[in-house]
Parts: C-alpha cells; sequence; structure tokens
C-alpha cells in the first residue's frame, strides 16, 4: 500500500482520500479504524481494581470457565468483553486468534513448535506453553509464511 502526505496551508481539516481498484478486507480495515469516534481501549479488573491494559503488555486472551482473562507481564485481568469482540478491536497485525478460545500476542510469542502433528505448541515469553487448534494451523502458518 502507498502513502502519501500533502502539507497544504490553506487546508483548514485534515482529509483522507483512499485511491484504490477494488474494495479489499484491508481498505474496510482501515476505514473502520479511520472512522473509529472514540478510542479503543481496552480495561481488565483485577482485585476489585479497574485498570487500563496496554496492548503492547498483553501476552494472551484467553476465555476459562465462563469467563475471559488478559495475561500480562504484570499478571491476569478479567474481561467483560467476549473473544470476538477482542479480535476486532486488537491489531490484526500483532494479534492473531490460535483457537476458540484464544487469542494470543505474536510479538510476545518466544517459539513455535511445528513437529506437533495436526497442532503447533506456542511458547510465550513469560514461559507459558499453548496451542494452536487444528482448525487454526492453516491460519497460523499463513501468518508465519510457511
Amino acid at each position: 500500500m502507498q502513502t502519501e502526505i500533502r502539507i497544504d496551508s490553506t487546508c483548514k481539516e485534515p482529509k483522507i482520500i483512499i485511491l484504490t481498484d477494488r474494495i479489499t478486507d484491508e481498505i474496510n480495515e482501515l476505514v473502520k479504524k479511520l472512522s473509529a469516534d472514540s478510542p479503543q481501549i481496552l480495561a481488565g479488573f483485577r482485585n476489585d481494581k479497574l485498570e487500563v491494559l496496554d496492548e503492547s503488555d498483553l501476552l494472551r486472551i484467553y476465555a476459562a470457565a465462563g469467563k475471559v482473562f488478559a495475561s500480562t507481564i504484570s499478571g491476569e485481568y478479567t474481561l467483560r468483553l467476549r473473544l470476538y469482540e477482542l479480535e476486532e478491536r486488537l491489531d490484526k497485525g500483532q494479534f492473531v486468534r490460535i483457537s476458540n478460545s484464544e487469542i494470543i500476542n505474536l510479538k510476545k510469542v518466544k517459539s513455535f513448535d511445528l513437529s506437533f502433528t495436526g497442532t503447533i505448541c506456542v511458547s510465550l515469553s513469560d514461559g507459558t506453553v499453548t496451542y494452536v487448534s487444528k482448525r487454526y494451523v492453516k491460519k497460523i502458518k499463513q501468518v508465519l509464511g510457511v
């Protein structure tokens, strides 16, 4: 994708024009981000406190026992959003769904072990080990370029 910025001193308000031959998922995602009315913040509960979470601190987000949890560098938080809502909010270049119950931060992955038949073992930077479900193996391989 090409990006161009023009500085015009007569311009009173920024204007964004997207020039394309067809509408793609990438274009739709860009328009969605540009037209968002409010900043997308992520907040989690821990010890009866609501804390704003930084996306770069997230290791993984997972569902267990009917609740959604965010695992960060500083601990575990309970979230009030569902996984599909979080998947829509989080940066698609950094976060990927690996099963029906888990999303991981690709920037916090230490290694992927492809030696398991039908699945992929994921080691995160904090030592957590998790697995890509069979349903998501093809998607992860595309993300990794293998």
